[in-house]
């Protein structure tokens, strides 16, 4: 088969047929035997499952922008992303223009950290010039998983969403451990200075406080919403 009707003798109603399936978002393979066109085949991408949920969830927890970056035709990227509810569609791109996109959506204005979610080796590159890199961990290319710092296992999407979660979970903790350390640190010290309580109390709250640190940074371990 060849996926370029042009370049053979297609009759008006294969023609029409072929432009039906494209502007479907689909792409169409016409068969041949013996050289002659014998039929059409039209293929689609289908979206991995749960991925519109995944998107609506991402928004909800304050990701402004998704941007659909593929190498794929126009029309049937556009229709991958109406069912996604993807506003945002670059599509026909190389590695090296997605690369450039990558640069281009980090420099804002205002300038942004941008994740990249991707399992091909096309994808490789733009991987790594993410900020954040997530790789799809069953089906994703060599290539691909060496560049993320992100793989997530069993192909399941909302994987992402745990570790957006618990990314943004360890970076509240590191805030508080911080804190409470620094916070303990400077009181006792100008406590002792001054006299207002023995040099063994302020030695004991500091180290109360790294004590309250690990218990703090323990919530990590136990449950989702800890």
């Amino acid at each position: 088969g060849r996926s370029r009707p042009e370049l053979l003798a297609v009759s008006a109603e294969l023609r029409k047929t072929v432009e039906a399936f494209e502007e479907a978002g689909k792409t169409a393979v016409v068969v041949t035997v013996d050289e002659s066109p014998a039929g059409v085949i039209a293929l689609a991408d289908q979206p991995r499952d749960g991925v519109r949920e995944v998107l609506e969830e991402l928004r909800r927890l304050g990701v402004r922008r998704t941007v659909m970056l593929t190498g794929d035709r126009r029309l049937a990227a556009e229709s991958v992303a109406r069912e996604l509810g993807v506003a945002e569609v670059r599509a026909h791109l190389t590695p090296e223009q997605k690369v450039e996109a990558i640069q281009l959506l980090r420099q804002g204005p205002p300038a942004r950290r941008v994740a990249m979610v991707g399992d091909g080796v096309n994808d490789a590159p733009s991987l790594a010039m993410a900020d954040v890199s997530v790789a799809m961990g069953a089906r994703g290319s060599d290539a691909a998983l060496e560049q993320a710092e992100v793989i997530l296992m069993h192909d399941r999407i909302e994987n992402f969403l745990a570790a957006h979660r618990l990314s943004r979970r360890a970076r509240a903790i590191i805030r508080q451990n911080l804190t409470i350390s620094l916070g303990v640190v400077i009181i006792m010290v100008l406590a002792t200075a001054f006299g207002a309580v023995p040099l063994a109390v302020g030695v004991a709250a500091h180290e109360g406080s790294t004590l309250v640190v690990c218990i703090n940074s323990l919530r990590l371990l136990f449950g989702r919403n800890a």
